[in-house]
């Protein structure tokens, strides 16, 4: 969150979640524009990837928040970390390679 201000952009915790094992959810969005979430997803071999789980429709932008209040619903151990930055999947590269 704190490189992301540097660079200028905006982050913001949207929803806390169980502090030393929540899993996370992150929400990039660019400028206030149209957003995407990203989630740790199951590979077939057994590792987790950063992957889409869900862009922001623009006929229907408040589906997407529907989407975070039921993901946040079914599972109280869930961070939703909202990052503006211009090219925000800079971080979620960084985050895979970690």
């Amino acid at each position: 969150m704190r490189r992301v201000q540097g660079e200028g952009g905006f982050a913001t915790v949207l929803t806390r979640g169980e502090r030393d094992s929540g899993t996370m959810l992150i929400v990039l969005t660019d400028r206030g524009a149209l957003s995407t979430a990203y989630e740790q997803m199951p590979q077939a071999d057994g590792t987790r990837k950063w992957l889409p789980s869900r862009i922001q429709d623009i006929e229907n932008p408040r589906d997407f928040d529907a989407y975070l209040q039921r993901r946040g619903s079914q599972d109280p151990d869930l961070w939703i970390v909202e990052l503006d930055v211009q090219d925000g999947t800079r971080f979620i590269d960084e985050l895979a390679d970690s």
